[in-house]
């Protein structure tokens, strides 16, 4: 029997979640499984992986072959051996953004703010002028 470790999915339209299963390969996509070994949601962020080592390093160990994207999984949370037989753990921690402090001494790049000039004075002049000529005819 050809097992494979791959990824059955569950959730609603456009809310994709998955869990890692052990499955016949011939079964369907969402079929019968023989084991579920863990859960993918990638909607999160950041997204959520939960593998049980101990069962996915077993079903590896015994000769089942993980899809394309359940051996990234695999190779993200440290399960899956590289070429020279060694289990590394490849995702890396979220470090602290230290916030951004401006130097003082340095001038800022950023122009200050420019404020609106005042309406100018000569439109209401402009208009009594107007209005004597239009009583004159």
């Amino acid at each position: 029997m050809a097992v494979k470790i791959r990824l059955q999915r569950i959730g609603k339209k456009r809310s994709p979640h998955y869990r890692i299963v052990v499955a016949d390969s011939r079964t369907h996509r969402n079929g019968r499984v023989i084991e579920e070994i863990g859960r993918y949601v990638p909607t999160n962020h950041p997204s959520i992986i939960e593998i049980q080592s101990e069962r996915a390093k077993y079903w590896l160990s015994v000769g089942a072959q993980p899809t394309e994207q359940a051996a990234v999984l695999l190779k993200l949370s440290g399960d899956l051996a590289n070429e020279n037989g060694e289990f590394k753990n490849t995702i890396k921690p979220q470090v602290a953004k230290t916030p951004f402090v401006p130097d003082a001494k340095k001038k800022s790049v950023l122009l200050p703010k420019v404020e609106k000039k005042a309406p100018v004075e000569d439109a209401p002049a402009a208009k009594e002028a107007k209005a004597p000529a239009a009583e004159a005819p």
